[in-house]
């Protein structure tokens, strides 16, 4: 699979424009704040239908514009693609595959499989428990479409019950039979997501060791764990035990939704005793260890996004990495750099073609 081309109009700082692509490697290259990362989070939107970087769609439409749109043609299994995504003002998201509207856009999820790799990641080690979740799930979710569903499911009951619990608290009443109803279901999902993610975890960790070792010159041990209270009791035991929190606090304090990821580099946590491009390799890995997952998963190879790949790395450090995804496993790849000469040598050391186009 890869991407041939693509057009934008108003999509973030970006008024119109069109990109054809090479089949292996595409950099951009220009000053800080000129559109080179929005390309590469146009590329992910059109494979996930949301930005990497804000949430909130209507926010990706470009100052004093109505709409944005994206268009991309791409080859697929030797079959051609065209995925068209917009959005006007005060309206509904709209995306289309081949000139037919999706219904429900989780139907697209996994259709064109994409890892980015961004400076955003940092977020994985400086943030709480629910951003790491949300990597597990995003990996899963892209080739398990039972997992998606379960896990939407038990957040809607999630919700549901936790505002009974709040019911109760302000009527001052209980009713056990009416909460029993909701713990049945998040014990149902929330069941079958642990042993979901608990398999995952056992493939993805080796891979992901592997990952590190490579990028590190194998220099540093370092330790993913998967820290779950499911790991203990039953889904039905924990939430037993924790009536009485619950009914004070009026939340649910047990479930998979307190599902976390250790980072760790030796015994300690990364976050606290990592450098700067410790850190970054580590997160580096995770996203390599991604890509190979879903590839094995899928049978398509992704789509790779490198943006700001090189800063905050040594020199052996980037070329492991650029060793690393000049291998044949790796499809298409885009990356952006502020320095262009830096770019074009650290390419040069390669076999494979490209280009690059200076913003």
């Amino acid at each position: 699979m890869y991407l041939q081309k693509i057009s934008l109009v108003n999509f973030k700082n970006i008024e119109s424009q069109s990109f054809d692509f090479q089949q292996k490697i595409n950099c951009f290259v220009g000053n800080n704040g000129i559109g080179k990362t929005n390309v590469l989070d146009a590329i992910y939107y059109l494979s996930f239908t949301k930005s990497y970087f804000n949430s909130v769609a209507g926010q990706n439409i470009r100052h004093g514009e109505a709409f944005f749109m994206i268009e991309g043609d791409y080859l697929l299994k030797d079959r051609k693609e065209t995925i068209v995504c917009s959005l006007k003002k005060g309206q509904k998201k709209v995306l289309k595959r081949n000139g037919k509207n999706y219904e429900k856009f989780s139907e697209h999820i996994g259709q064109l499989p994409l890892v980015i790799i961004s400076p955003a990641d940092r977020d994985l080690v400086t943030e709480g428990s629910d951003t790491r979740r949300k990597f597990i799930d995003g990996v899963i979710s892209q080739q398990n479409k039972g997992y998606l569903k379960d896990l939407l499911s038990y957040n809607k009951v999630l919700s549901q019950r936790n505002a009974l619990l709040k019911y109760f608290a302000a009527n001052r009443t209980f009713d056990a039979l009416n909460l029993s109803v909701y713990d049945e279901q998040l014990t149902d999902f929330g069941s079958r997501i642990y042993e979901v993610r608990k398999s995952f975890l056992e493939e993805f960790i080796p891979i992901f060791n592997e990952k590190y070792q490579i990028i590190s010159g194998d220099k540093e041990r370092v330790n993913l764990k998967y820290k779950s209270q499911l790991h203990d009791f039953s889904m039905q035991d924990l939430l037993q035990s924790s009536l009485h929190k619950d009914k004070i606090i009026q939340y649910t304090t047990v479930g998979v939704h307190k599902d976390d990821l250790n980072f760790q580099i030796g015994d300690y946590a990364i976050k606290k005793f990592g450098s700067q491009g410790q850190q970054k390799s580590y997160l580096i890995a995770l996203k390599l260890a991604q890509f190979e997952f879903i590839k094995k998963q899928s049978n398509v190879t992704p789509i790779l996004l490198l943006d700001d790949i090189f800063d905050k790395l040594d020199e052996n450090r980037v070329a492991q990495i650029i060793d690393l995804v000049n291998n044949d496993e790796f499809g298409q790849i885009f990356i952006t750099d502020t320095h262009s000469e830096r770019t074009e040598n650290i390419l040069k050391q390669g076999n494979k073609e490209y280009q690059i186009f200076k913003l």
